[in-house]
């Protein structure tokens, strides 16, 4: 095999691979997700969490967003991150028996919180939208938040994101789920400063960032030396016409 030819077929194999791995990164992260950047959420404190939210519907935009917040570990405070464009309203339930913090009595918890966009505003096809809320405290008997959440596009389709995590196997319509951290032997439940970080949080963003990098190395790579074998293709056809050409003189 000439070396042109190998370079050209490397060069498709390449971008094949590479264009691949892109479109696998964007199937496994297309659907809503809960996460906590910069911070800690801990048991008995208090943290931020962000609702990524992906539009996979070609023709439409998603114009509404519910999350339930679970019933079994009330949260007495959330507040909403202003969007443009969006209105955020927080729904509140009477509380079965009344939780005490520092000395009063609170008889009622959030229950779900629904975000609505204004006329003209959507999260369009091949976009996404981020919404953030500060929420506490966190409950100290579970180490996993399960946040079942509803999308609603303009054209009147509603997504339920709210099937319970599976060992093993990944559900068809996850709902977005918080890990929680023990809480450490002493700490208080004050809220957690910006600049803490959890292992575990990092560990996942470092991977998903080295997937996504190496996906798009192979993506470019392969286009580069697809690129290089058709230049040597073309070059090789040059040659060989002009000593066709002076064979023939």
């Amino acid at each position: 095999m000439s070396t042109h030819r190998f370079f050209a077929r490397a060069g498709v194999l390449l971008a094949v691979a590479g264009s691949a791995a892109l479109l696998g990164t964007g199937v496994a992260s297309a659907h809503v997700t809960a996460k906590v950047i910069g911070e800690t959420a801990t048991q008995g404190g208090y943290t931020k969490i962000t609702f990524r939210v992906p539009n996979e519907d070609n023709a439409s935009g998603t114009t509404k967003l519910e999350i339930k917040l679970p019933a079994e570990y009330p949260l007495t405070s959330v507040r909403t991150k202003p969007i443009a464009g969006w209105t955020a309203v927080i729904t509140k339930t009477k509380l079965d028996k009344p939780i005490d913090s520092h000395g009063t009595q609170i008889t009622e918890a959030v229950s779900s919180v629904t975000w609505t966009a204004a006329p003209g505003t959507r999260i369009g096809p091949g976009e996404f939208g981020e919404f953030e809320v500060s929420a506490g405290k966190l409950p100290e008997n579970t180490d996993t938040l399960i946040i079942p959440t509803i999308q609603t596009y303009d054209s009147g389709k509603v997504v339920a994101w709210d099937q319970p995590p599976a060992a093993g196997t990944e559900p068809e319509k996850p709902a977005p789920v918080v890990k929680l951290a023990k809480k450490a032997a002493g700490g208080d439940h004050a809220e957690p400063v910006a600049n803490e970080t959890k292992a575990d949080d990092h560990a996942g963003e470092a991977k998903a960032s080295g997937t996504d990098d190496t996906a798009r190395w192979l993506g470019g790579a392969g286009l580069a030396v697809g690129a290089l074998g058709l230049g040597l293709g073309a070059g090789a056809t040059i040659r060989a016409r002009r000593t066709v050409a002076k064979a023939g003189e």
